[in-house]
């Protein structure tokens, strides 16, 4: 008996002498896309590059596939603390602050290198620091890609091949708009319905990144595929006050950097994953066009003209048009 104590009260000494031990953090990140989706691997590097350089002291564990719920369920849960962080469309943004509408009007954006401009440039901390009375502020960007009109029977190649079909759109005011300034009948829809719309005719087209063409397999029935590249609406990645609060200034900081670490390593992967999805749509069937964006461009201007003046957004979207 007496060794045990002994023992014990070795231990004890040994810990004293060490200092208090420091607990792990660990943090869920919420993610409604797939794995092999390359914004699921850029957060995936996001994690490592957290888990190495705090020596395993802050730990990040995705959920993928919208395992917790949809986007909107989950920023719900991010704000009563139930998940720490998680990456999110622009468009499902708006409810929390309108200057995340800016992001759903078309043609903001003159090319992929000037997206990129704008979101490294000063819109980031305006809009990163938007939501912080909602409980989470932003961390990075992901570019969810361009946006252009895919259809069943004939190529667009200029606004007036949009009159009398049916698209799909987001269910967002500006879209619908959108697509009839530029001659087409708007149709919102969940994304889940369109393959089956498309094959029954109760659509006659949508609009959406190239990839919706084949992991959505659409490609299978939309056989043209028009690059006027009308929206580029970018994701998020959001980190809630209460999980910023679990972490030490340094651990803080190593979060941020690594989160534009991934963004950097995203463009790439997100380029080939592009390049890939067009030559296997190709294979598919399916014809690419490259209309010339001008006529597009000038259906919507008044739409954009319109919001330069909004009092909510219409300076973040003055700041990003006169972005060069």
């Amino acid at each position: 008996m007496k060794y045990q104590k002994l023992a014990f009260a070795l231990a004890a000494f040994a810990t004293l002498a060490a200092g208090p031990v420091e607990a792990k953090t660990r943090l869920t990140l919420a993610n409604s896309l797939s794995a092999d989706h390359p914004t699921s691997t850029a957060l995936q590097q996001f994690a490592d590059e957290v888990k190495e350089r705090t020596d395993g002291e802050v730990t990040i564990r995705l959920y993928l596939n919208a395992v917790l719920g949809s986007e909107r369920e989950v920023l719900e849960q991010l704000q009563n603390g139930a998940v720490d962080m998680t990456r999110v469309s622009a468009g499902n943004l708006e409810n929390f602050d309108p200057i995340f509408k800016a992001f759903t009007l078309p043609y903001i954006f003159k090319s992929e290198d000037h997206f990129y401009r704008v979101m490294t440039g000063p819109v980031a901390d305006e809009v990163y620091n938007a939501t912080k009375d909602s409980g989470f502020v932003g961390l990075t960007f992901f570019d969810s890609g361009a946006r252009s009109f895919y259809t069943v029977d004939k190529p667009i190649n200029k606004p007036e091949d949009l009159s009398g079909l049916k698209i799909r759109v987001l269910n967002s005011n500006s879209s619908i708009r959108m697509v009839e300034m530029m001659g087409g009948s708007p149709t919102p829809m969940p994304y889940a319905e369109i393959y089956t719309a498309l094959q029954m005719g109760v659509i006659d087209g949508a609009e959406n990144n190239v990839t919706a063409l084949t992991i959505g397999r659409h490609g299978e029935v939309a056989k043209f595929y028009s690059q006027d590249e009308h929206l580029r609406i970018p994701d998020f990645l959001v980190i809630s006050n209460a999980a910023a609060k679990k972490l030490t200034d340094a651990q803080y900081a190593i979060v941020k950097e690594a989160a534009v670490h991934a963004t950097e390593s995203f463009r790439g992967i997100w380029d080939k994953a592009i390049t890939d999805a067009k030559t296997e749509a190709e294979n598919m069937g399916v014809t690419f066009v490259t209309p010339d964006q001008a006529p597009f461009r000038e259906k919507v201007m008044p739409l954009l003209d319109e919001y330069r003046d909004d009092p909510d957004f219409g300076g973040l979207l003055n700041q990003i048009l006169d972005t060069e």
